[in-house]
């Protein structure tokens, strides 16, 4: 079975990006994202309304990279480390199957410049490489279609399409499962 250990918080650099552990300083960027109907139109969770939410937020983050359950990096350029443009991590970690699944955000500013390609390519690089995954999933909003083609451009592949599987909000939704093994990893 898979053995997590995320301490020392492992920091991953890219050409532009400067993954690192998230902190309370961050709290302001976390309520804009997970407060903002644009980021989180596909997201099927309450939208946080207070710096407090987004504190409790990080605490639970902090709280999973403690236990080894799970670990979030901020996504911030590697000129200015200090400032959260978006968040991506692993979550849903199952030990025994050696999988986990991936989740990220990004601020709209820097939609559509790679940067979560980028990042998600040195995430998956950690998972099968650091951690010791053997495959990852990603599980989407099939409306959204900038996250299927993010997915589809690292090589994860389209397991599953499920029907109304998930209730938010008064409706029930669908969900589309991606994944990624080890084996098929591509380089972007």
């Amino acid at each position: 079975m898979l053995q997590l250990n995320f301490s020392p918080f492992p920091v991953i650099q890219t050409p532009r990006l400067f993954l690192r552990q998230m902190t309370k300083s961050d709290a302001p960027e976390i309520l804009f994202l997970r407060s903002s109907n644009e980021v989180m139109r596909y997201i099927g969770r309450e939208k946080s309304k207070t710096i407090a939410d987004a504190e409790d937020y990080l605490d639970k983050i902090a709280a999973s990279i403690n236990s080894n359950n799970g670990i979030m990096w901020a996504i911030t350029f590697t000129g200015s480390p200090e400032k959260l443009i978006g968040y991506i991590g692993y979550w849903r970690i199952v030990p025994e199957h050696y999988r986990a699944e991936v989740g990220y955000m990004l601020h709209p500013d820097f939609w559509r410049q790679g940067i979560m390609k980028e990042a998600l390519t040195a995430l998956s690089a950690y998972a099968f490489n650091k951690m010791g995954l053997h495959s990852i999933e990603a599980t989407i909003n099939p409306g959204n279609e900038a996250s299927a083609r993010l997915l589809e451009s690292l090589g994860f592949v389209k397991e599953a399409y499920f029907k109304e599987d998930y209730y938010f909000n008064g409706a029930f939704h669908d969900t589309i499962i991606y994944s990624l093994l080890q084996r098929n990893l591509i380089h972007g």
